[in-house]
């Protein structure tokens, strides 16, 4: 597995001097074309899916694909959902595989920016997941993506980004500097004295959205002045379109014909990108130094004092409200196959990270139901909480504690007992 805290892999690449590039997918055939040019330039990546794609990619079908493949390579990969427009949309993000999250209310007033921004991530962090928040607003000028950021540019207030990274508490902060979503008009201006100033003032990696358009010499003084992230998305739907226009000039009729080389045409894009970006060849250290995203098993087995037909309204209950709890990704609950067994009922709950453990267990939904409903019925039971993981998924990393300071005891432990959580 390759899945990176995006929080770790955000921290390295500032303190080193790098950018991620977050590549939005809105396809396989843009998902195949990040991860073969990240395992190319041996490249930390972040998978980035946009809600504002949703109205043409159901996330429901998207994410799990994304999600296979960032465990299937073995570069560093973070999930990320950008542009998040609600709370609701984090909660159901981290619910599809995201590890990263962006609230965009980039258009709100600086207090209703900081409120809503402030919702999502005591939620986020909550679940161990990193955010991203946005002061200023970048505009859109033209192409596919332009449509959905309408408006007047409006750049970052230096005064304004240190009161918002501390009242938030973000984990890194998109910025707003003269770069715009679509294509660029001219020669980008781009504000390097005030992003300085920002970079100065917040000290938390900074993001760029709108990365298109911009020259080798932009791109490597952002990163000189704390950019950390860049959104890349416009330039490489545009090789898409005409890679499939030159196909459908050619013998082209059929749809595989037409995508014909648009992955590699992409994927070639990409690879040029993290090579300027920096990015490329830190796949081991990142892996090193940054901590596994690693999701949690809640195990419990148990046997009920109610007749079936009770205990199954009691499961199908549990499955619909435990579900709804942030950080929750599945609910499942099953019976013994065989009659003799020590416990003839199971739940198993998987959660976002070993930081839901906590919050599940004390979250209202949860209490309500395992205090009214399940404990009173299942007296008789076992809970563990356990990390799927390979044979060298517990090897901490090297500098784990100079990233977030020290894991709790419990964190450690993710520990196995009969009182944990719905126990």
């Amino acid at each position: 597995m390759a899945l990176i805290d995006m929080h770790d892999m955000l921290q390295h690449a500032y303190r080193n001097g790098y950018a991620v590039g977050a590549f939005d997918v809105v396809s396989l055939e843009f998902l195949e074309a990040v991860i073969a040019a990240a395992e190319e330039c041996r490249a930390p990546v972040i998978l980035s899916v946009a809600e504002s794609h949703f109205e043409y990619v159901d996330p429901q079908l998207l994410l799990p694909a994304v999600e296979a493949a960032a465990r299937r390579t073995d570069v560093p990969v973070a999930i990320h959902l950008d542009h998040g427009a609600s709370l609701e949309s984090a909660i159901v993000g981290i619910r599809l595989g995201c590890n990263g999250v962006m609230v965009d209310a980039s258009t709100e007033s600086f207090p209703g920016n900081v409120g809503l921004t402030c919702e999502v991530a005591d939620m986020a962090h909550g679940c161990g997941v990193a955010v991203e928040g946005e002061l200023g607003y970048v505009a859109g000028v033209e192409g596919e993506d332009a449509e959905r950021h309408s408006g007047e540019l409006r750049y970052t207030s230096v005064e304004e980004a240190r009161a918002y990274v501390e009242r938030t508490g973000v984990d890194c902060l998109a910025v707003s500097v003269g770069t715009v979503h679509g294509r660029m008009r001219g020669k980008p201006k781009l504000d390097f004295q005030r992003l300085a100033r920002i970079n100065e003032s917040a000290g938390v990696p900074l993001v760029i959205h709108g990365g298109t358009g911009l020259s080798d010499d932009q791109f490597r003084r952002l990163i000189g002045h704390g950019v950390a992230k860049i959104n890349y998305y416009t330039a490489l739907s545009d090789i898409a379109g005409s890679t499939i226009c030159a196909n459908a000039a050619g013998e082209a009729t059929g749809y595989t014909d037409l995508l014909r080389g648009v992955r590699d045409a992409m994927a070639a894009d990409i690879a040029r990108c993290m090579r300027l970006w920096g990015s490329a060849g830190r796949a081991a250290e990142v892996c090193v130094q940054c901590r596994r995203w690693q999701e949690v098993e809640h195990v419990i087995v148990y046997n009920a004092s109610l007749d079936q037909a009770d205990t199954e309204s009691m499961i199908e209950r549990g499955r619909a409200v435990l579900a709804t709890i942030p950080g929750v990704r599945q609910v499942l609950s099953g019976r013994a196959v065989r009659e003799d067994s020590r416990y003839r009922y199971a739940w198993l709950v998987r959660f976002a990270s070993r930081a839901v453990i906590d919050c599940y267990r004390e979250h209202p939904v949860h209490r309500r139901f395992a205090d009214a409903l399940f404990r009173p019925a299942a007296a008789d039971r076992l809970s563990i909480d356990f990390e799927l993981a390979g044979p060298d998924e517990f090897t901490e990393p090297t500098t784990q504690r100079g990233i977030r300071g020290p894991a709790s005891p419990r964190q450690r432990a993710a520990g196995a007992g009969p009182d944990q959580v719905l126990a």
